[in-house]
Parts: structure tokens; C-alpha cells; sequence
């Protein structure tokens, strides 16, 4: 019945459309509908230009995940597969909102939220790899992609070294793997779409090369 608990009230925190709200009640734009359509902080800026919105968008979007891990922490249980659960389940939440018919953010800002407590070395890591992705590419999708995946990769090669540093600590390490394998799959589910995109454009390229050549 926890576990329910759990899942049910991550989902409830994290499904919260914060970009979508906030363009309502300050522009009347229905951010679900312009730009590329996701509901987070970098299309909130594109929409609107308005860094204060954007930056609202972020902090708030970030709060949703650390909001339910102290949450579950304090007032449920100091287990990390519970705290992991609640997390895991706030980022579907946010990328698939039931409120806005199941669309949402990138889940990159409620990730954060929760991944700053209870796995700081993965926040760091996954914020060293996205820039050094950035600087070779210059492309923020591709960026996000490519750290969620090679961080998934780092969790599991990795995991006696990243583990060390997880708040509450967690002796089975498989477990420790699974978590952050799962956040990042929502991270990249939720980047279907620019992905799809993204590949579009390498077949493209490839078929003009050949025909060049």
C-alpha cells in the first residue's frame, strides 16, 4: 500500500504543468501549442522571451522534485528505493501530465530536483557530461540524449564508485542502478519527438553525401 502511496502522490506533485499555468494566467498562450510544444522552461522563454517566466518555469519545475523526496524522506520513510519510487514517479508525472492530456516537460528540472539529494554524484556527472556534449555539438537536444544515455550506461559500469554517494546509502547496488537507468528513460522517452527529428536530419545528410559523391 505505500508503494501506491508513493507512486500516486509523486505523480500528483510532479503532473503539476507549471509552464502551462503560469503562460495562461500571464500571456493567455497555451504553451501545448507553440514552439515545440513541451511544457518546460526553454520553450517558456522561446514563447515568450521573458527570462523571469523561464527561470519561474525552472526553479518551480526543479522544486517538484525536490519537494517530493524531502516529502517522502521525512514523513514516509528514509528508504531509497521508496525515495527513489517518488522521484521516478514525479518525472513521468511532469514529462506525462494527466492535466494537459498526458503532454508535459522534458523532466530534465524535476530530475534535478530530487537527483541534488539523494544522488548528488549523478546530478554532477550528468551536468559535466551535458556540457562537454553541448560544446561538440551546440545542440540542446542532442545534448540531453546522449548524457541521459551515457549516464544509464555510467550507472550500471560504474555503480561501485557512484553508489558510494547516495543519500539515504543503499547496500544492494543493483538497486542503485535501476533508479537512475529509470530516470533517465523517461528523460529520453520524453525527447521522442526531437529524437525522431534528430535522426531525420543525419539520414538526410547521408543521402545528400551520397549523392554528392
Amino acid at each position: 500500500m505505500t508503494y501506491i502511496y508513493i507512486i500516486f502522490l509523486g505523480y500528483l506533485v510532479g503532473s503539476l504543468p507549471t509552464a502551462y499555468i503560469l503562460l495562461k494566467k500571464f500571456t493567455q498562450k497555451d504553451i501545448t501549442s507553440l514552439g515545440s510544444k513541451n511544457v518546460g522552461a526553454m520553450n517558456t522563454f522561446e514563447v515568450t522571451n521573458s527570462k523571469l517566466l523561464g527561470l519561474s518555469v525552472f526553479f518551480i519545475d526543479f522544486l517538484k522534485g525536490l519537494i517530493i523526496v524531502l516529502l517522502t524522506k521525512f514523513f514516509i520513510s528514509n528508504n531509497f528505493i521508496l525515495i527513489s519510487i517518488s522521484l521516478i514517479s514525479a518525472v513521468f508525472g511532469h514529462c506525462f501530465s494527466i492535466w494537459i492530456k498526458f503532454k508535459g516537460g522534458r523532466g530534465l528540472s524535476t530530475a534535478a530536483g530530487g537527483m541534488i539529494i539523494i544522488a548528488p554524484a549523478i546530478f554532477f556527472l550528468w551536468v559535466i557530461i551535458w556540457l562537454i556534449t553541448y560544446l561538440y555539438k551546440k545542440n540542446i537536444h542532442f545534448s540531453n540524449i546522449s548524457t541521459s544515455f551515457l549516464v544509464l550506461l555510467l550507472s550500471f559500469s560504474s555503480v561501485d564508485i557512484l553508489s558510494k554517494y547516495s543519500f539515504p546509502s543503499i547496500n544492494q547496488k543493483n538497486y542503485y542502478s535501476y533508479f537512475i537507468s529509470a530516470i533517465m528513460l523517461v528523460i529520453i522517452a520524453a525527447h521522442a519527438e526531437p529524437l525522431k527529428n534528430y535522426l531525420k536530419l543525419i539520414k538526410n545528410q547521408c543521402r545528400r553525401t551520397n549523392v554528392q559523391s
